[in-house]
């Protein structure tokens, strides 16, 4: 199991990705919504917001009005951030848990 300070570090990761990709998904992907990480085994979640093709203002915590919540284990979310774990594959088999709008999953797999 990772530790919350290594969910935490495998978002930050992920918002740094999705900065440097921002300038060639920006006019493609038009996505301004909240965003709510649970991860389950640890009991505790991370919260943020997808604009511009970036995800801005990560902290601590839930949002339970977030637009977009994603809920995994720690080691999961940690594979899914190298790129270990498909993200289909993982929401297919039930490792994932998304809840958004179709409209709004279809926006987010392209920034990934």
């Amino acid at each position: 199991m990772a530790s919350v300070d290594e969910c935490r570090q495998a978002l930050q990761d992920l918002a740094a990705r999705l900065d440097r990709n921002a300038e060639t998904v920006r006019d493609k992907v038009d996505l301004e919504r909240t965003l709510a990480c649970r991860i389950t085994d640890l009991d505790t979640a991370f919260h943020g917001r997808i604009s511009g093709g970036r995800l801005v203002e990560l902290a601590d915590g839930d949002d339970p009005k977030a637009k977009i919540a994603l809920s995994t284990s720690s080691d999961d979310l940690l594979a899914l951030v190298r790129g270990d774990l498909d993200v289909t594959k993982a929401v297919t088999s039930r490792r994932v848990s998304i809840k958004a709008n179709p409209f709004d999953l279809m926006k987010l797999r392209k920034l990934l």
